[in-house]
């Protein structure tokens, strides 16, 4: 997830941007897989010319991961083009996709959390 401070704009940008591709990944393609996917985060480089952008859904396994980044990958100049009509901004980034962990990490420190809070059986 992003972790760099950025600049009020690039910030702007990026909020555009993880908000836009939530919408179009879920009205505008046509691969289920995609279709499920929520956008959990969203990065811009300083000058613009790539964004990270963090996905995470239900349906995703350690097994399908790497077909849904490679079907994200053949989307992306669908996407930028677009992003383009939407946000309106001279160049559009380069989409750079990543899976988002932070949810299966949040549900696992979860899980250790109850495990220690239980009584040991006697």
């Amino acid at each position: 997830m992003p972790s760099r401070k950025q600049s009020p704009r690039t910030r702007r940008v990026a909020d555009r941007i993880q908000v836009e591709l939530a919408e179009i990944l879920s009205t505008r393609t046509e691969d289920p897989r995609l279709r499920v996917l929520s956008v959990t985060g969203a990065e811009v480089s300083r000058d613009f010319s790539l964004a990270k952008v963090w996905v995470a859904g239900t349906l995703l396994t350690p097994d399908s991961e790497p077909n849904v980044l490679q079907a994200l990958a053949r989307a992306t100049p669908y996407f930028r083009s677009l992003l383009a009509a939407r946000l309106g901004l001279r160049i559009v980034p380069e989409l750079q996709f990543q899976i988002d962990r932070s949810i299966e990490k949040g549900a696992r420190i979860e899980q250790l959390l109850r495990e220690i809070q239980e009584p040991p059986d006697e």
